[in-house]
């Protein structure tokens, strides 16, 4: 008799399992249903499709270039859509709704409030109308038997100059439903060093930051990151890979910079099928997260944009045991360390840990004996 400890979950394991998020975009996880709906109310036309389901696949089909920005491109109908009180609140609660139908107890789900002005509102009403329909999903998820707590990361646009302004934003909303900020969009010709001001304001003022570095551009963007300007986490980090030298006889060497990473824990938001999707890995199979896992880096994993992605943090985590063979165990590692790196008090962040997160595995590894029982009850009544 073996422990299902040894086992590959099923499907359905993954799909209860708690799990964490860290690295999801807001306007990269609507329902098409809910594009088209607001498209028509807002008077905008240019949506390629019509159809819940074929819009569903325009966007899975035109991120799926291998470019990032092409795929970024995509995020145009998304903004469009989302630029009045009620668009944002409404978006927000069904993102909260969703994540905790897929098990999701605690996310961070990112946004660029500067995306989102241009039918008027001001970037605090942006912020107060998203952390709104955050606590309403968190609401229709209880009410429906699913718990879930969603926290707010705001996005500066990098090839913007708005990153201090949005930093200040942050800093003045963090105890109202905002933890932490990140710039994001198109690495190349727009590093993190350009902002500078905003990471010193945001250190100084004690506040967490994470970065998107090391998913189209190499080594020189995490550096920077880090060493430049202080991030607490990855967003991606998925080329540190570039720093690790695999030898044919199995040896692996770190240089300097995977050595720093791995050596101070710094969380890498790992998203595997964003990732085939603007190059940064050729095949789940070959994706860094196989080698980092091994190699003990503080990992985790992620969906980054689930509308364009077509994907879930279970989708996430079935190709991820398809491929590598992950046990609950696995899933649990992953999860403890999103939530060991998450942007919330180190008190919560235990509570959900030893209160939420390791009973659940250790109920989904349990199964395994009474579908034992099952079996052998089966089998003798057979024989009988």
């Amino acid at each position: 008799m073996t422990s299902q400890t040894s086992n590959v979950p099923t499907p359905d394991q993954i799909r209860r399992a708690p799990k964490v998020l860290l690295h999801d975009h807001l306007d990269g996880g609507l329902r098409p249903g809910t594009i088209i709906d607001l498209a028509r109310d807002a008077g905008y036309h240019a949506l390629p499709e019509t159809e819940p389901d074929k819009l569903g696949v325009w966007f899975r089909e035109a991120a799926d270039s291998g470019s990032l920005e092409r795929y970024l491109e995509t995020f145009a109908h998304t903004c469009a859509v989302m630029q009045t009180r009620e668009a944002l609140v409404r978006v927000a609660a069904e993102c909260a709704e969703d994540l905790a139908e897929d098990g999701v107890v605690y996310a961070e789900v990112r946004y660029a409030p500067e995306q989102h002005l241009e039918a008027g509102l001001t970037l605090e009403e942006v912020v107060e109308a998203v952390n709104e329909g955050f606590r309403l999903g968190e609401r229709r998820a209880r009410e429906d038997g699913r718990r879930i707590r969603v926290g707010a990361l705001l996005t500066a646009m990098r090839h913007a100059a708005r990153a201090l302004e949005i930093a200040e934003l942050a800093n003045r909303y963090r105890d109202l439903g905002v933890v932490g900020f990140d710039i994001a969009g198109a690495e190349a010709g727009f590093p993190p060093t350009r902002h500078l001001d905003a990471f010193e304001y945001l250190k100084r003022e004690n506040n967490h930051f994470t970065i998107h570095a090391g998913e189209a551009f190499g080594l020189p963007s995490i550096w920077q990151a880090l060493q430049w300007c202080g991030a607490d986490r990855l967003g991606h980090g998925v080329r540190i890979i570039d720093d690790i030298e695999v030898a044919e006889d199995g040896s692996v060497t770190l240089g300097r910079l995977a050595s720093y990473v791995r050596d101070k824990r710094i969380p890498l938001e790992l998203c595997p099928t964003s990732n085939l999707q603007t190059g940064a890995a050729a095949s789940y199979a070959e994706h860094p997260i196989g080698l980092l896992r091994n190699l003990h880096f503080r990992a985790t994993v992620n969906t980054d944009n689930r509308l364009m992605s077509g994907t879930s943090m279970s989708r996430e985590f079935e190709l991820l045991t398809d491929v590598f063979g992950y046990t609950l165990d696995d899933m649990q590692w992953f999860t403890v360390n999103a939530m060991k790196s998450a942007f919330i008090p180190f008190d919560e962040r235990l509570a959900m840990i030893n209160d939420v997160i390791k009973p659940g595995y250790a109920e989904l590894k349990s199964e395994w004996l009474f579908r034992q029982t099952a079996v052998t009850s089966e089998s003798a009544h057979q024989t009988d």
